[in-house]
C-alpha cells in the first residue's frame, strides 16, 4: 500500500564485555544460533532503562560497570509482511567471576521461564550470530579502568 508505514519495533541489544578480551553470548532452545542480550524497550522506558531491565531479566547481572551507546540503526527482520526493528545496541562491561552458567529468564515477555546458556567468548569473535546482532561488534572498546 502507497503511503502506509512499517512500525518500527524499539530494541536494545547489550554487548556485555569482560576484562576488554571477552564477549558474554548465550544459546537457547528455540533460537537461531549466537545471540546477545536484548528485548523489546517498553512504553515510557529509555533505551538505557530497557538495557538495565533486559540484562537483568536475561543474564542475572546487575552490576553494570560502565554502559557505552554504539550504535542505532534499523534492521528488516522480514519484507512480508514489513516487520522492522530499531535497535539501540550498547556496550556493558562487567566484573563476573563465572566463565558459562544457566539463566531463567525473568519478566513478563514470551521468553519467561527460559533457560538461556552464558559463555564468554574471546574477541575478536568469527562465529556468526543469529539476527545480525554482531553488527557493530567491530566498535567495541577498551573499557577504562574504575577509579
Amino acid at each position: 500500500m502507497v503511503g502506509t508505514e512499517v512500525p518500527c519495533v524499539p530494541k536494545v541489544c547489550a554487548y556485555i564485555t569482560r576484562n576488554d578480551r571477552e564477549l558474554l553470548t548465550f544459546e537457547a532452545d528455540g533460537h537461531d544460533g549466537l545471540q546477545v542480550p536484548k528485548g523489546t524497550i517498553e512504553p515510557g522506558e529509555s533505551p538505557l532503562e530497557a538495557l538495565r531491565r533486559e540484562v537483568a531479566e536475561e543474564s542475572g547481572l546487575t552490576e553494570l560497570q560502565s554502559v557505552r551507546r554504539l550504535a542505532d540503526d534499523v534492521w528488516v527482520r522480514r519484507l512480508s509482511p514489513a516487520k522492522l526493528y530499531r535497535r539501540h545496541f550498547f556496550q556493558v562491561s562487567v566484573e563476573e567471576d563465572r566463565d558459562a552458567w544457566t539463566h531463567v529468564v525473568t519478566g513478563e515477555g514470551e521468553e519467561r521461564g527460559m533457560e538461556f546458556e552464558y559463555a564468554w567468548r574471546e574477541l575478536p569473535t568469527a562465529r556468526e550470530f543469529a539476527l545480525s546482532l554482531n553488527d557493530y561488534v567491530d566498535r567495541l572498546e577498551p573499557v577504562a579502568p574504575r577509579p
